[in-house]
């Protein structure tokens, strides 16, 4: 009867050790799409995170330039030079992974704010751009994912357009 019982307790045993090759390869399976949704909304999450260091950093530029013409008629270089300067008297400006520039224009009243997006960033790809007039634009060329949209009219800080 001992001798019943052992090999029977063996076969039990044998049969429950580890996964068999059809569990593994579900479970690599249901992995694998998890990942596949998961982390293009994570990045998009991330990117859209960034983003908002660009369009903080241009209002605040703008906000600038504005004052800067309050006091002095123009956004030109006068006796003491605009907030942002004008290229290339001053370093450009860096918020996160964007790089800002300002250009005044020809003319005594024009200025161009600029965020470039970085290369090898999330942020790369995207171009922020704002004027004297609070006319915001967004270019939107690759490596930026193609979620993302341009807008001659907005700021894009989300997927799905203008």
């Amino acid at each position: 009867m001992n001798t019943k019982s052992s090999a029977l307790s063996r076969m039990r045993h044998g049969r429950s050790k580890g996964f068999t090759l059809i569990e593994l390869m579900i479970v690599v399976t249901i992995v694998a799409i998890l990942s596949a949704i998961a982390y293009p909304s994570y990045r998009n999450y991330v990117i859209r995170g960034q983003l908002v260091d660009a369009t903080q950093g241009l209002s605040a530029v703008r906000a600038n330039m504005e004052r800067y013409y309050q006091d002095n008629r123009s956004y030109i270089a006068g006796p003491t030079a605009p907030p942002c300067g004008t290229a290339p008297a001053v370093a450009p400006i860096v918020a996160g992974n964007f790089t800002i520039t300002c250009v005044a224009g020809a003319a005594p009243d024009v200025f161009t704010a600029t965020a470039i997006g970085n290369g090898g960033t999330n942020a790369a790809g995207f171009t922020f751009t704002v004027d004297q007039n609070d006319v915001q634009t967004t270019t939107v060329a690759p490596p930026a994912p193609s979620a993302f949209a341009s807008c001659p009219t907005a700021w894009v800080t989300k997927t799905g357009g203008c």
